[in-house]
């Protein structure tokens, strides 16, 4: 049966990477819930997807020029809806609060060459003292999570360098990849064949309308992202 992953909460509906986000995929059940991480300028990892807070706040600034107090001080669940207005930004340990051993997660940690030794390290450590080695994995880009698995072996990793297509797998397996997430448009039956054949499991980004969710399930794949789990739970259903 097709994983529903939620991608950055139930963030069709709510504020993306919140609280109420996150409780909301909960409610529904989900199989997993996706989330981003990026380190503020004190060395903070914190919950949000773009480098900057301009897109999901009510501030303007790069977040790894900005302290956690800076950040923890925006809003950022009235652009949403007025609804969520006071929705503030997570740290790591809060969304791990939050969701800890009731779903399985998929961290994408943003890093760069300014920051990976010191974000992927601290993320492993985070997901290995909470005990969550076997319900959580790290996505990133290949280099970061070549690091995280020399951190710490046995993490399960999402290789999130995904082009070119021809050496996605063959790269994925050569440092001990175990999780594809390939963009949607480059999934199709043959590639989920051969992912399947090396013990790779394939969980495409993304797809919120019912008839792209379909041809991925006719592919194959494990899991599916989604804005919207619960169009694709009713779906399953």
């Amino acid at each position: 049966m097709v994983k529903v992953v939620a991608h950055r909460g139930f963030s069709g509906r709510y504020p993306e990477n919140t609280a109420v986000a996150f409780r909301e995929a909960l409610a529904l059940d989900v199989d997993r819930v996706e989330f981003d991480v990026h380190l503020c300028r004190d060395g903070v990892p914190v919950v949000m997807h773009d480098a900057t807070v301009d897109r999901t706040s009510n501030g303007s600034g790069r977040i790894g020029q900005m302290t956690l107090t800076e950040i923890k001080a925006l809003d950022v669940g009235g652009w949403c809806d007025k609804r969520f207005e006071g929705e503030r930004v997570l740290t790591l340990d809060e969304a791990l609060d939050l969701l800890a051993h009731k779903v399985r997660l998929n961290v994408h940690v943003k890093a760069g060459d300014e920051d990976r030794a010191e974000v992927i390290p601290m993320t492993v450590t985070a997901l290995a003292e909470r005990d969550l080695l076997e319900t959580a994995f790290i996505a990133s880009d290949q280099a970061s999570v070549m690091l995280a698995k020399d951190v710490l072996p046995e993490l399960a990793v999402c290789n999130l360098s995904t082009k070119p297509k021809e050496t996605y797998i063959g790269r994925s397996l050569s440092f001990g990849c175990e999780i594809l997430q390939p963009g949607h448009a480059q999934v199709d039956a043959e590639f989920v064949q051969e992912a399947h054949r090396h013990s790779l499991e394939v969980n495409p980004f993304y797809a919120d309308d019912e008839a792209e969710m379909r041809r991925l399930i006719a592919c194959g794949v494990d899991g599916i992202l989604t804005n919207y789990p619960d169009r694709l739970l009713a779906l399953r259903a």
